[in-house]
């Protein structure tokens, strides 16, 4: 199965066999995609090497059906939106497959989920269905089989008595958290933490306080939790796998992903790296989706293979979408 394919890549060779098969069972079998790929004079024969696989923009999830399984939709997966905004919608034909994404990116990581207490924090998800992120945790929560991993909405105190406790304890701590409420919390509480508690934020302030750059939401973060560093996740609903960093916004992919940049004026030319471009990631747990993605993101990528993000286009749509304007 080419599911299992994907999850034994072990070396870049593997990744560049992966990516072409996983390509040519999306070209022959995702409508949208071969279309998309056709009005670009690429065909799958003419496709050699994976840099000239076709990125699809990330807003035809907003648009279309992105499916190339004929299975049954066990889940649909909704993106987060302002009143009245379009938002995307990643239908999942095999859960299985983005579980075993995301807790093997997690052990990759991170290690053995079990030697974490897991705490979310993560209202402006919890407060809407057909969130990844959500699931994700989720899973995660009842996979470490610690009596006190959970959500903690509306539990600021006790979620904070835990966190005191723990620490002193000795315990390894994973609290994730939305961008937003983790600065809610180190404004109103006095919490001073340890080199064993992991802070991860998922970014966004989902409308609530003013945006800030990284950099700047981690010096505060780090400062208010008293530890020397700041974890993020990388994610989106579009994909079915994630990246994280583990200090200083630099993330790093799990081997069936790959982040690759490319120019901002034209969508086909991808960029050497430590130039900043439009963020193009293939995700090859998308097997029954699309695993190439044009993203709305700006960023960079590094020699090692790991990227930043430095921000979001100006505009909402990408230019690629016009090709198929009916």
């Amino acid at each position: 199965m080419l599911a299992e394919t994907i999850f034994r890549i072990q070396n870049d060779q593997d990744f560049e066999k992966a990516a072409l098969r996983v390509f040519q069972y999306q070209y022959v079998n995702c409508g949208i995609y071969q279309r998309f790929c056709n009005l670009l004079g690429i065909t799958k024969s003419s496709v050699k090497n994976s840099r000239n696989i076709p990125f699809l923009p990330i807003e035809f999830f907003k648009r279309e059906k992105i499916v190339t399984s004929s299975s049954n939709i066990q889940q649909i997966f909704t993106s987060s939106g302002t009143t009245g905004s379009i938002t995307s919608k990643h239908y999942v034909t095999n859960l299985n497959i983005y579980e075993s994404s995301f807790r093997k990116g997690f052990q990759y990581f991170y290690g053995n989920i079990k030697d974490y207490t897991i705490l979310a924090l993560l209202p402006s998800y919890l407060d809407r269905e057909g969130s990844s992120l959500v699931y994700m945790a989720d899973k995660l929560i009842k996979e470490s089989q610690q009596p006190k991993s959970g959500f903690y909405l509306d539990q600021t105190e006790k979620l904070v008595a835990m966190l005191k406790q723990l620490t002193k304890q000795g315990e390894k701590v994973l609290l994730i958290g939305v961008s937003f409420a983790l600065l809610d919390l180190i404004e109103n509480y006095d919490i001073q933490l340890n080199d064993d508690t992991i802070i991860m934020e998922t970014g966004g302030m989902k409308g609530r306080r003013k945006e800030m750059i990284r950099g700047q939401l981690h010096e505060i973060l780090k400062k208010g939790f008293g530890v020397p560093k700041i974890h993020s996740e990388y994610g989106m609903t579009e994909l079915l796998s994630q990246a994280y960093s583990k200090a200083d916004g630099i993330f790093y992919c799990p081997p069936w992903m790959k982040v690759s940049t490319r120019d901002t004026e034209d969508a086909l030319t991808l960029l050497p790296v430590n130039k900043t471009g439009g963020v193009n990631i293939i995700d090859l747990a998308n097997i029954n989706s699309c695993s190439f993605i044009a993203t709305q993101d700006l960023g960079k990528t590094h020699d090692n293979g790991s990227f930043e993000i430095l921000g979001r286009f100006d505009h909402s749509d990408i230019r690629g979408c016009n090709l198929m304007v009916l």
